[in-house]
């Protein structure tokens, strides 16, 4: 073997902490025979959702994503879920590490969105590698890049994702407004006195006939 090799061992909810974060239990692999001194490690982590079934209701959720059924041959296609890096300790042949993957419930990224829409099963994951090696040798340091072509496939069960967002957002989620729309449900709220948020949406919602009073 030349080169590095990366696979995903494992990804855990963490509970404790401040916001939503996975972590990616890796294995990287070096056949290059030297000692790595450090490695500064960037990845990028990909949904690809052409690579799971969806049932009725995962379809129904999906619509506003990929559209009609029909259209998902275009349409469905990867798309970049988050960015992350971390700093590898020094290590010659092999080493596991983990690769915090921090999350968000926000409703405006896509990513939340299509897991939002997911009733069990399976994400298909893509992480892409790329990075600095830092070698030490008999004759000083050296550089080298993280090969171009290293990645690594997992699939992450949905059931891991939905209990850290459990852990941070119980029974709740967030959507962004613009402060204007803010400011006019607020004030919606004021004269109709109603005591809470989910109260005053239901309320705009029952309005237009979207929910029964």
């Amino acid at each position: 073997m030349s080169g590095m090799e990366f696979s995903v061992l494992d990804v855990v909810a963490e509970p404790y902490t401040v916001a939503p974060q996975l972590t990616a239990r890796l294995r990287i692999e070096d056949g290059a025979g030297e000692r790595i001194h450090a490695v500064v490690l960037r990845c990028q982590v990909r949904i690809e959702p052409q690579r799971r079934h969806y049932d009725a209701a995962e379809r129904d959720g999906l619509l506003g994503l990929f559209g009609e059924r029909e259209r998902w041959s275009d349409t469905l296609r990867p798309f970049l879920w988050m960015q992350c890096n971390t700093t590898v300790q020094g290590f010659t042949g092999a080493t596991e590490i983990d690769l915090p993957l921090p999350c968000t419930y926000d409703f405006d990224v896509i990513g939340s969105r299509y897991l939002h829409a997911l009733g069990d099963g399976t994400v298909p994951l893509t992480l892409l590698f790329s990075g600095t090696v830092f070698t030490k040798g008999s004759a000083g340091f050296g550089v080298r890049q993280v090969p171009w072509d290293c990645e690594a496939r997992y699939d992450l069960p949905v059931a891991v994702w939905r209990r850290m967002i459990a852990s941070h957002f119980p029974n709740s989620g967030w959507i962004r407004l613009d402060q204007d729309v803010l400011d006019q449900i607020a004030d919606f709220r004021a004269r109709r006195g109603l005591i809470s948020w989910d109260e005053t949406v239901r309320m705009l919602l029952a309005d237009v006939g979207e929910v029964a009073t």
